[in-house]
């Protein structure tokens, strides 16, 4: 069987302001099984958050192969890219971005809008419920405890039925009680619908909730080849 994410010979670079390139990912492999779920644990400046967008296809690698769900991204279009990121990838940003204006339910139905939960219009109060939140529906986001707005955040990720739903840090912005939460809301909604869930954290209690751990440090050749003594 495919396994619904493959990353092979994955490698990123940036400019650097004197001049010169600096190699931040240097990636071999990671694949991840449809339904699997996956905590990747790293330093800090190790390259987690660029290698989930780049899985996400907010930045274009500089060589490699990212194949989700049988699709080559590197051979998408720009548009193509976010086309694909609506139907098949959920997002929980460790800063939530949620929209300020918006209310918990008008933030979670944005989260439909390009995605496969457009023909469903009750899902966005269905997770909300599901996250605990079916009694704030009609709040904005600064009406919301931190905790809450990651919950709401959770939701709209899941909005649009992916098939891999991608965390940066979700634990890392809230206190240790929600944390908790947030954690096995994260794994249990995933589980239910049978998501992947690649979760990156530097937290290693987090990291030790999950059957598989894989560190970004071992793996990335870029980071390992720095002298950090």
């Amino acid at each position: 069987m495919t396994p619904m994410l493959q990353i092979t010979d994955l490698v990123k670079s940036f400019p650097q302001p004197e001049g010169g390139i600096l190699t931040v990912l240097d990636v071999p492999k990671l694949e991840i099984e449809a339904g699997e779920q996956v905590a990747l644990i790293g330093q800090s400046g190790g390259g987690k958050t660029t290698l989930l967008h780049l899985i996400a296809g907010l930045l274009v690698p500089d060589r490699g192969s990212i194949r989700i769900n049988g699709t080559e991204l590197t051979r998408l279009s720009e548009q193509g890219r976010d086309r694909f990121r609506a139907g098949a990838i959920g997002y929980v940003f460790q800063t939530f971005n949620l929209l300020p204006a918006f209310t918990a339910i008008e933030n979670v139905r944005l989260g439909m809008t390009f995605g496969n939960g457009m023909q469903e219009p009750e899902r966005a109060s269905e997770l909300l419920l599901r996250v605990g939140l079916a009694d704030r529906e009609r709040y904005r986001p600064s009406q919301l405890s931190v905790g809450q707005q990651q919950r709401v955040a959770i939701a709209r990720a899941m909005a649009g039925k992916p098939k891999l739903l991608l965390a940066d840090e979700p634990t890392a912005n809230v206190d240790p009680g929600s944390a908790e939460t947030v954690l096995n809301l994260i794994r249990h909604t995933c589980r239910e619908e049978h998501v992947a869930l690649l979760m990156v954290t530097h937290d290693m209690h987090v990291a030790s909730k999950f059957d598989r751990v894989e560190e970004l440090d071992e793996m990335n050749r870029a980071f390992t080849s720095i002298d950090h003594s």
